[in-house]
Order: C-alpha cells, then structure tokens, then sequence
C-alpha cells in the first residue's frame, strides 16, 4: 500500500510538471495543446498533500527521526515543491514545475527502490538545526533553478532568440528581483543554521561532520560575498548567476555529500 501511494504521489507529480509544459506549450502554438488552467495547481496540491502523508510516516519511526540521505532528499523536494507552489500565486514562476516536480517525483521512486532507514533520537535544539538546513537548501535550491533559468533569458535576449518559453518569462529585471529575493531569503535561513549548529550540535566537526561543516561555511562566504556585491557594487547577470551556482553547488556537497559516503559507499 505505502508503494502504491509513493507512485501515485510521484505520477501527480509528474502530471502537473506535463499540464505546466502543455500550457507552455500552448502559448507558442494557441489551441494545439490546449488544457484548463486549474489543472497544473491541482495536480500540484494533491502531489504535495499526498507527498505531506508519505512523510508522516517515512519521518517518524519508533526508534527516532529517520534522516537518511533518500527520505531527507525526499523532505526537500517536498518542501521546494511547497515553497514554489505558494510563490507561484504571487509571482510568475510557473514554469519552474517543469523541472521541480519531475525531481520530486524522481527522489519517490528512488526513495522506493533504495530505501535505507536511520532512525534516530535527536534533541529539540538539533532538530531545530537540521529543520533550518533543510529550509536554507531548499530556498537555494529554487534559487538556483531561477539562476539557470536567468542565464537562458541573458542568452536568448543576447542572441535575439525568441519562443514560448522566453516569451512566458516576467522581465528580466523582474527575474533578477527574483533571484535575489530568494537568496536573502536562503541567506538567512543558512546563518540562523550555522548558529544554531555551533550551539546544538556538540560534534559539529568531528570526522563524520567535518565535511558538512566546512562547505557550509565555505557557501554561506560564497552568498554574503554575492550580496555584498550585489549592494556596494551593483553586481547583476552573469557575475551573479555563476556566484550563485557556486555557492549552491558547495551547499549541496555539504549537504549530501558526507550522507552519500556514508551511506552508499561504505
């Protein structure tokens, strides 16, 4: 049973990522690939309301907290799903579904086949911990689509290439906007972690964690350095679309990095 509801949750995904694509679709050729506007948001919902389930019970188990490295993948992609379906009501970031939540839907299957609980009791002040990383990754995470998706907007206008999918896009300045409102946000998220991690959590670098911590470390100076450049020198385009994959790609090393070693390579 619990299978057969990871799978379906993974194909609501994957329908509201194709209804999203349909519609993009659409805007280049009116009429051809036409669907109803409400089906993308409520393919979405009821992914992100079934996947909330498959959490409640993949999260708590009788010895603790299970943070493997596929079921906090899975905490992730739940939360960056969320967090991007809730900016899309205010923002014109819908065409990011078509990559999100196909990785949602990609993080169940895998968590499905290659399951590997790890249970463990943690103390209030480490949860708190890991609950801000987890938010802090996944602020990054959308921040890092919007970059990729920045870039492609730089080249086309660079290139004067146009299309349906250039075309749906806010204005550049808007995209930018975007970007940098989501790597504030991210910012934040990621201090408030680090401090709580030096204060909660006894072996921050001992061997196992030693990793995490110091790439951590090494993408929260990536990210004040982009900000720092982005309000005493104007920093914008390319400078920071590469700052912020930088610093989005050493966060993902720490983040994931010392769990896959652990976990896969032993």
């Amino acid at each position: 049973m619990y299978i057969f509801f990871t799978l379906t949750t993974a194909v609501l995904y994957s329908l509201a990522a194709m209804a999203q694509y349909l519609q993009l679709v659409n805007k280049s050729h009116p009429g051809k690939f036409s669907t109803p506007n409400w089906t993308v948001k409520f393919f979405a919902l009821s992914a992100i309301f079934a996947h909330t389930i498959i959490l409640q019970f993949s999260l708590h188990l009788d010895l603790g907290i299970n943070l493997s490295l596929l079921n906090t993948g899975s905490l992730v992609s739940w939360l960056v799903s969320l967090v991007l379906l809730i900016s899309s009501l205010r923002q014109k970031v819908d065409n990011l579904f078509i990559a999100v939540f196909p990785m949602a839907a990609l993080v169940l299957v895998l968590q499905i086949m290659f399951a590997h609980p790890e249970p463990k009791p943690y103390a209030l002040g480490v949860i708190s911990h890991i609950l801000l990383s987890i938010l802090a990754y996944s602020i990054f995470t959308l921040a890092a689509f919007q970059a990729i998706l920045l870039q492609l907007q730089n080249n086309a206008l660079k290139n004067n290439i146009g299309g349906g999918f250039l075309n749906s896009l806010p204005p550049l300045q808007t995209m930018e906007r975007l970007l940098f409102e989501m790597l504030w946000t991210g910012f934040i998220l990621l201090s408030a972690s680090l401090i709580s991690g030096f204060i909660f959590v006894e072996d921050i670098f001992e061997q196992h964690l030693v990793h995490k911590s110091f790439l951590s470390l090494v993408s929260w100076c990536i990210f004040a350095i982009l900000l720092f450049g982005r309000i005493f020198w104007g920093w914008r385009g390319h400078k920071a679309i590469h700052w912020t994959i930088g610093g989005f790609l050493s966060l993902m090393l720490g983040f994931f990095g010392s769990k896959l070693v652990l976990q896969l390579l032993q």
